[in-house]
């Protein structure tokens, strides 16, 4: 059986991401002074304002405005000319504490309430998915790997200066063809870049064609019959926050499988570790990626639930799609006994109290080969295999 399959992803100029990215900033500088920091940053932007707003409880104190400003700077928005200026935006700060009725629940687990035991209970209700595939070597989706690699180059050109008039803000999004469950060409791309005002469309498109296009994807994936749409809306000078608003977490599928699995709609950045919207999305990927390496399966849908204040699992759901070894109520057993789930032990585990995070909210948090996140490591793998291959 043929069918298609697309994923899109953004530029770290896209306005959503920025906002990621100055979340997990702020997070980052949070845990630098304070580990135990309890931290649920949003940001919103729009125009030439940015709020950043949320509960944090912490006993360090950080320039929230100048970590915001910097961010804005480094992604590329440093003058007036790009569209948006980190130098002169209004930003603006409206934090609270924690909730007292939160923190009762995350200090001591409904286990081990009354004990001298003290457990980290979950942060929130909520189902959590992991993902995982043989189709690319970060045993990621195909088409999400793609769109990635697409968004990653254009930011690369722009900033070495190759491409000088490529401006921070971009999208990419990529069609695969599958036959039989498996990649075999890409069908089409949608790549469309923010620019500047004097660059003309053909020498837009020429350069993208053959220095993103051609550049990042294997000429095998490519055929006659691959649709390009290259800037298909022609300009796209306004862009970034004077073009759209942003909003943290609303790419949370860019940040993921790129719709390949299913997501529990929590999103991850300014989200402190206790929030298992992020660590438990870590962990399941991590045990679906080491059952993959393991050759327990050639694809692992894990999900995992939680009830707030609760550190143990309510379920747990292990999906193989018709590709393991052993059933899927066995892969689930096999996570449920070699892979801790509660939330102390997911932090321990990958020691997510430290500022790792920025570099998450952009590109994915999934399948980077360019940084070394612990919940990406294969590291059980060969232990999976000896012992249940």
């Amino acid at each position: 059986m043929r069918h298609l399959f697309t994923s899109e992803s953004v530029t770290q100029g896209h306005p959503d991401k920025l906002c990621d990215q100055v979340s997990d900033a702020v997070l980052d500088a949070l845990l630098a002074l304070d580990p135990l920091a309890r931290v649920a940053c949003e940001v919103c932007v729009a125009a030439d304002r940015m709020l950043l707003m949320g509960e944090i409880t912490s006993k360090a104190r950080v320039p929230y405005e100048q970590i915001a400003r910097d961010v804005i700077r480094q992604v590329g928005y440093h003058s007036a000319q790009t569209g948006f200026d980190g130098n002169t935006c209004f930003v603006q700060t409206a934090f609270s504490g924690q909730s007292p009725d939160i923190a009762l629940g995350v200090d001591d687990a409904y286990e081990t309430r009354g004990t001298s035991v003290r457990e980290t209970g979950a942060g929130d209700q909520g189902m959590m998915f992991g993902f995982a595939c043989d189709e690319t070597p970060e045993l990621m989706p195909l088409p999400i790997s793609l769109a990635h690699k697409l968004t990653r180059r254009l930011a690369e050109l722009r900033q070495t200066g190759q491409l000088p008039w490529l401006r921070p803000d971009g999208k990419s999004q990529v069609t695969v063809l599958y036959d039989n469950g498996r990649p075999v060409e890409v069908d089409a791309i949608v790549l469309s870049a923010q620019h500047a005002e004097d660059v003309s469309m053909d020498l837009l498109r020429s350069a993208l064609l053959d220095l993103v296009i051609r550049g990042v994807i294997d000429a095998t994936l490519l055929t006659t019959r691959t649709r390009l749409y290259i800037n298909p809306t022609g300009r796209f000078v306004v862009g970034g926050p004077a073009g759209d608003t942003g909003l943290t977490g609303r790419k949370i599928i860019v940040d993921t499988y790129g719709g390949y699995a299913p997501h529990g709609g929590g999103s991850f950045s300014g989200k402190d570790p206790t929030k298992v919207d992020r660590s438990a999305a870590y962990a399941a990927r991590h045990a679906a990626k080491n059952l993959v390496a393991a050759g327990l399966c050639g694809a692992c849908e894990i999900q995992i639930a939680y009830a707030i204040g609760v550190a143990k699992p309510v379920s747990l759901f292990v999906n193989s799609r018709g590709t393991g070894r052993l059933p899927d109520t066995r892969l689930a057993e096999i996570v449920s006994h070699e892979f801790a789930l509660q939330p102390g032990a997911i932090i321990n585990r990958f020691d997510l109290r430290r500022p790792i995070y920025r570099q998450t909210a952009a590109y994915g948090h999934f399948g980077r080969l360019d940084a070394d996140f612990p919940w990406e490591r294969t590291d059980q793998a060969d232990r999976l295999r000896d012992k249940y291959y």
